[in-house]
């Protein structure tokens, strides 16, 4: 099997034979080839997509020595193909794989730490590394990879005998065995790896870090690089600009104004709940004190409402237990309070009369009714009479 995504990495189109096709799972086929361009899933990296002839490759990964590529259609042994890979999707991998080594190596050289974990999706790529590093630091470190990435560094690789992989130093997650395989890019990284890459980082074109998390005693970095990079940018340039014309402010004042509006909301919902206070007071006089069961149906309460009148009800010895419903005919949101019964034991009676979801504690339980008023009140009535 000759391995041209090695040998000639930049190659979009090639002629092969089909040396055997199987059938495979989920209605797929499984063909492998005399050489293939496509490359085989493998060191963080996904397997190509494209065509081989009529048919679409669908997936690509390796087993036991062997290229199997995963297509949608049969293709009979013997027969000579065209492969066609998917080349922007291909060359948006191999600008991110190259630009991860930049960074990872970078980071390994300045700080010590290992990339430990690796893996290119479709939105992203992330980097788990064994160490913490600040924001600040992680800046730091993306405008030095972009440096390396505007000298135009060549990336090499490099196939280094035994004695001379001995007295190399160079990254690599696990033990290796064999050949082993060297991507090599001056004062940036030299690590051991599977992957296709650039051939100068000039083509990795930007590097851009779009997240950070704490994950495993370390952090994992999401980033991206070349035009996924840039159509990344494009997005969140797009969202920054509706922003600004729906706050009226300018670009950069964004964050600012949302934290005014921010303050200004939790002041107006500061006001509200204290004027919810003094209504649920005053609706609470209506009601005489008693041992009772009460039930009572408002409109328009959100569920923190509910729960505010509910308490104030059976708190203020309207009722021993305390039923409050908001919603329209045949579907209520629910509060039930008590001092005195426990309000899980009824909940879950009342769900399941009242085709009902919620529960709570023994003194507040929360949820909803599918249910019509009358025969919410009918049930809750007689329940709590025994």
């Amino acid at each position: 099997m000759e391995k041209l995504y090695y040998r000639r990495p930049y190659v979009k189109s090639f002629g092969a034979v089909v040396t055997d096709c199987r059938q495979g799972k989920n209605g797929r086929f499984q063909v492998t080839l005399d050489r293939t361009g496509f490359y085989p899933e493998g060191g963080g990296q996904p397997g190509d997509t494209g065509s081989l002839g009529s048919v679409k490759v669908l997936d690509v990964h390796e087993k036991a020595g062997e290229i199997i590529h995963e297509t949608d259609g049969p293709l009979e042994a013997g027969t000579a193909v065209t492969g066609t890979i998917d080349w922007d999707r291909r060359f948006g991998y191999m600008q991110n794989h190259s630009g991860e080594h930049i960074f990872s190596g970078l980071v390994h050289k300045k700080y010590g730490f290992d990339n430990v974990g690796f893996h290119m999706g479709s939105e992203e790529v992330t980097v788990d590394f064994n160490g913490v590093i600040t924001a600040e630091e992680l800046e730091a470190v993306e405008n030095e990879v972009n440096r390396k990435i505007a000298e135009n560094l060549p990336v090499m690789e490099l196939y280094p005998t035994a004695g001379e992989l001995d007295a190399m130093e160079y990254r690599s997650k696990k033990e290796l065995t064999g050949q082993v395989r060297i991507i090599e890019i001056p004062d940036g990284d030299v690590c051991a790896c599977c992957g296709t890459h650039v051939m100068t980082t000039g083509e990795i074109g930007i590097f851009k870090i779009t997240g950070m998390i704490h994950y495993k005693g370390g952090i994992r970095v999401s980033m991206l690089c070349g035009m996924d990079a840039l159509k990344d940018y494009q997005k969140k340039q797009k969202t920054v600009t509706e922003l600004s014309v729906l706050l009226s402010a300018k670009p950069e004042k964004v964050t600012e104004t949302v934290e005014k509006l921010k303050i200004e909301s939790g002041m107006k919902d500061g006001k509200i709940n204290q004027l919810y206070q003094e209504l649920f007071a005053a609706r609470m006089e209506q009601f005489e004190r008693s041992q009772k069961p009460l039930a009572v149906f408002e409109e328009g309460l959100a569920p923190i409402q509910l729960r505010q009148y509910c308490t104030m009800l059976y708190e203020g010895g309207r009722g021993s237990v305390v039923l409050v419903c908001s919603g329209t005919e045949g579907s209520y949101q629910y509060a039930a309070g008590s001092s005195s019964s426990d309000m899980r034991e009824l909940s879950k009676y009342l769900n399941k009369e009242l085709n009902g979801k919620g529960g709570g504690s023994s003194l507040m339980a929360q949820g909803t009714f599918q249910a019509a008023k009358q025969e919410i009140l009918e049930t809750f009535t007689e329940r709590v009479k025994e």
